[in-house]
């Protein structure tokens, strides 16, 4: 009991007591009430920690700035017991604050970054993360991971393979496999072995690691265009009539025949849908086909290369639609090859915005083991 009193305050009435003040309809003067604590807004932050730790609150106290998880280790140290009237004044106070919070804006330059984060350029972006610093932009590892995994893999191939390893462990595990995926296999193999010396490395050195990092990525030019070239013409060989893809094709053989290669991957035509559509998407591209477009599109349909195509799409959907079609192409009859090609956009356009938007998937390509 003597211990529970020297945590308490003793005070005459008409106290404070957090917001209140206590009055007491008595001739005795000497009547002694417990009140709240005076403490010190770090102390308060370390109760209300504490509370909502008992309460099983899911707190990411290691996002903070390790001086501040420190201090507030520190402080929930020192405080020892807290009384009832202390914990419920501290508490109100608490939940007082949070009801008159509007809205929570960055503290920083880097936390308005973050917040940002593709939604103003990537000049003006870059500009002011050098601006703020490195090491101001919090956790450097937040932004490796958000990260495609190919440009993990490039980032990886840079480096040394303990670097690699570092980075390849600090990923997580679907991201982590991806970029394995997206690796030449000898070095894959030996950033997957290097992860096994990994385990004496210290917080520290997995720091300046992450910062070294992001300090590369943030010293790279930024480039005019969103996409690569090999897509950029990719892109625009899809919309071009079938004779200037073909020449186009068959220069860029001649002057670099990788990028060349490259740009194949890229292209997705007409021709292509049998092998890249899923019988089941059928469907779903044909409804996303203005019908005119895409009758005109099967009664052009009918080269060798172009034929099976019509064949594919009429034979996986319903037997009464597919007999309609039919007799609608047959009615049109020849078509100009202009217009076929045109319809043949329209329709490898509507499975690129169903691809787009999520509502199929695209058959991967297998390409040739080396």
């Amino acid at each position: 009991m003597q211990e529970d009193r020297a945590l308490m305050q003793l005070a005459p009435l008409g106290t404070p007591v957090g917001d209140s003040v206590i009055t007491v309809n008595t001739d005795a003067p000497t009547v002694e009430v417990r009140v709240a604590r005076h403490l010190s807004g770090r102390a308060k932050a370390a109760i209300v920690v504490r509370l909502l730790l008992n309460d099983g609150a899911d707190i990411p106290l290691e996002e903070l700035p390790e001086e501040l998880q420190t201090k507030l280790t520190e402080q929930m140290g020192e405080i020892g017991l807290v009384d009832r009237v202390t914990l419920g004044a501290v508490a109100h106070e608490f939940a007082e604050a949070l009801e008159g919070i509007g809205l929570s804006m960055p503290h920083d330059l880097a936390g308005a970054l973050s917040v940002l984060d593709g939604k103003i350029g990537a000049r003006t972006a870059a500009k002011l993360r050098k601006q703020a610093g490195v090491k101001q932009s919090g956790d450097p590892w937040v932004r490796l991971k958000a990260m495609s995994a190919a440009e993990l893999a490039e980032l990886a191939q840079a480096e040394s393979t303990e670097v690699a390893a570092v980075l390849l462990s600090k990923l997580d595990t679907p991201k982590a496999a991806e970029m394995l995926g997206q690796l030449p296999g000898p070095m894959a193999r030996q950033i997957t072995y290097a992860v096994s010396k990994t385990g004496n490395v210290t917080p520290e050195a997995v720091d300046r690691i992450g910062f070294s990092l992001v300090a590369q990525m943030d010293q790279r030019p930024i480039s005019a265009f969103s996409d690569d070239p090999d897509k950029r013409v990719g892109a625009i060989l899809n919309q071009s009539a079938a004779n200037t893809r073909d020449d186009m094709l068959t220069s860029l053989d001649a002057e670099d025949e990788v990028f060349a290669t490259s740009v194949r991957k890229m292209i997705f035509t007409f021709a292509h849908i049998p092998d890249r559509v899923s019988e089941r998407d059928v469907p779903a591209v044909v409804r996303a086909v203005d019908q005119e477009e895409l009758v005109t599109a099967l009664a052009a349909a009918t080269d060798e290369k172009n034929a099976p195509v019509s064949e594919f799409l009429l034979g996986n959907m319903s037997s009464r639609m597919a007999d309609n079609l039919r007799e609608e192409v047959q009615e049109r009859g020849t078509v100009k090859r202009a217009d076929g090609e045109r319809a043949m956009n329209a329709v490898v356009n509507a499975v690129r915005g169903l691809e787009e938007e999520g509502t199929i998937t695209l058959v991967v390509e297998e390409e040739d083991e080396e």
